[in-house]
């Protein structure tokens, strides 16, 4: 299978030690904490969110329920991982209501006071209310529990509303990296132009 290259940024926050303040969600919508016996259900809506969007075509385990169920195993499988920055939102507006589940954020722990933010998605039935936001902010407060002094995360270039969210946020792009689609694996800025000139488009110029 060919190689494609996308152009990512990776991005940092500094997080202020302060006491958690709840993170608010629109009527209707609540939080559910990590627990074992949601991986699945995370999953799904990883699903359910990328796989007709950028990403779900830049990486092929987006695209894919069981590549998202196999992302999800390997992330909470680490000893890094960090329940306290892993949530979902349900959406609920009435007790007797079946909950839709709409919303997953992952993290992990890294060396030095690094929180790293694995993957935001909110299925495309619930956006624009500030769920993306929302999950981002209660993430990084559970980094800040467990000690972690800043936190990372990337997103695809071309993905300029996700770009603009977090700079909203106070992330700024300290790195620019080039991963093959199918490994993640980074690749050298000559490498990616050259995959450039043989798929063109495939990796944003900008």
């Amino acid at each position: 299978m060919a190689t494609m290259a996308y152009k990512r940024y990776r991005m940092q926050i500094d997080l202020k030690p302060t006491s958690p303040k709840p993170v608010r969600l629109p009527e209707g919508y609540r939080w559910l904490p990590w627990r074992s016996l949601l991986l699945e259900r995370h999953a799904q809506i990883k699903w359910r969110a990328f796989r007709e969007d950028l990403d779900g075509k830049v990486f092929s385990c987006l695209g894919e329920a069981a590549g998202c169920m196999a992302l999800m195993k390997e992330i909470v499988g680490q000893s890094a991982f960090c329940p306290a920055a892993t949530w979902m939102v349900v959406f609920q507006p009435e007790p007797d209501w079946p909950a839709v589940d709409c919303g997953t954020i992952q993290g992990v722990t890294r060396s030095g006071g690094v929180g790293s933010i694995q993957n935001v998605g909110v299925i495309p039935e619930h956006r624009g209310l500030g769920l993306g936001r929302a999950l981002v902010l209660q993430a990084l407060q559970g980094f800040v529990q467990v000690g972690m002094g800043i936190s990372v995360l990337e997103v695809t270039a071309d993905n300029e509303a996700a770009v603009k969210l977090y700079q909203t946020m106070g992330f700024r792009t300290i790195q620019v990296l080039y991963r093959d689609s199918f490994t993640g694996e980074t690749m050298t800025e000559d490498e990616a132009e050259s995959q450039i000139r043989e798929w063109p488009g495939r990796i944003s110029e900008r």
